[in-house]
């Protein structure tokens, strides 16, 4: 089958609402990633191979967490060009995340503004539908599982839920993630903090360690942080992260400033703000990391991935992999390929 062009597909998901549209795209991606008719979608997987935290990608262009929940599309998306893709958060228990509407576009930014809460299937409709995933990561994709904690546990027991989480995804993820840094989940950001940081962190590495007995591997874990965090803060998480025997870190989620965006159709809906406009906060967290962290530690950089000069910039910063999520709903699967093209010819 030819591949369809976006342009196509764009005006017609466009002309819906922000979640009606997602719920669909997903819905088809599900239904048809293992038949010829993914081919409407695929796109040729530019090569760019690279060894980040022991793990060897296919090139250094992902998905990030948060466009696939439930890890229904791991398949669909994979067949898109990505060298890694990155699904969930998922919670121990089903939720329905916060009430509707809760996704709005902002198109003359090139951004989105999401409170949706975790809203996914839970934990055990998660790992089946990553169970069934096939040609990806026969292929060589990696996997990466993000897991995170319910809205109903209180964040003094959030430690947990992650680590429920860890020990059902563990067996089945090239590496997880925890996400300490969605604006959606009330007090989960209170987790980036000194103190609650290093504890939850040192908590999830002795788990990880007798996991890594138990399934004869160890998975490396990444943790994900906010944009909105002062120099102070990222060096605080550095330093967490070097005493903390973590793996990498991901920078960034979704921020809560409305700078960028200021006067704009729904620019004053709560949740987080991705695309264009965190592109440059991203770039400033992926920076003081690299510089507070050293050459060799691993950061994946997103937020704002709109081009292939995007995608370099994030190297530039210090990034080491780029995800992307936002670009991807306002340029489709071509950006993929021109991204990874482009870091291709930046080496």
């Amino acid at each position: 089958m030819i591949p369809l062009p976006y342009s196509l597909a764009r005006a017609f998901l466009f002309g819906m609402d922000a979640e009606t549209a997602h719920e669909l795209t997903l819905a088809t991606i599900a239904r048809l990633q293992h038949s010829p008719a993914n081919n409407l979608w695929r796109q040729p997987r530019v090569a760019d191979p690279v060894t980040i935290a022991g793990l060897a990608f296919l090139n250094r262009i992902g998905l990030a967490a948060g466009l696939d929940k439930n890890g229904r599309c791991i398949d669909g998306f994979g067949a898109m060009g990505f060298g890694f893709v990155e699904v969930g958060t998922v919670t121990p228990l089903a939720q329905p995340g916060n009430p509707k509407p809760r996704l709005f576009r902002l198109p003359q930014a090139q951004a989105l503004i999401n409170r949706l809460g975790f809203n996914n299937d839970g934990l055990a409709a998660f790992v089946a539908n990553v169970k069934r995933s096939r040609s990806f990561r026969r292929g060589g994709g990696i996997l990466g599982l993000n897991i995170g904690k319910n809205a109903a546990t209180p964040i003094e027991r959030a430690a947990d839920d992650y680590l429920a989480c860890l020990d059902g995804v563990y067996p089945h993820a090239d590496y997880v993630t925890v996400n300490i840094s969605s604006p959606n989940t009330k007090n989960l950001r209170e987790l980036q903090g000194d103190a609650a940081l290093g504890a939850l962190l040192r908590t999830l590495h002795r788990r990880r360690l007798e996991l890594a007995k138990r399934h004869g591997r160890q998975v490396p874990l990444f943790v994900k942080i906010a944009p909105d965090l002062d120099a102070a803060q990222v060096q605080v998480i550095a330093r967490t992260l070097r005493d903390s025997s973590f793996d990498g870190v991901i920078a960034t989620n979704t921020t809560i400033a409305r700078d960028a965006v200021e006067g704009l159709t729904h620019a004053e809906e709560t949740g987080g703000l991705s695309g264009r406009p965190v592109f440059e906060p991203s770039n400033r967290v992926i920076a003081e990391l690299r510089a507070a962290l050293g050459k060799r530690f691993p950061i994946i950089g997103v937020g704002g991935v709109m081009s292939g000069a995007d995608a370099k910039a994030k190297i530039a910063a210090g990034a080491d992999l780029v995800q992307i999520y936002t670009g991807l709903i306002y340029r489709g699967p071509a950006l993929i390929s021109e991204a990874a093209r482009a870091l291709t010819a930046s080496r």
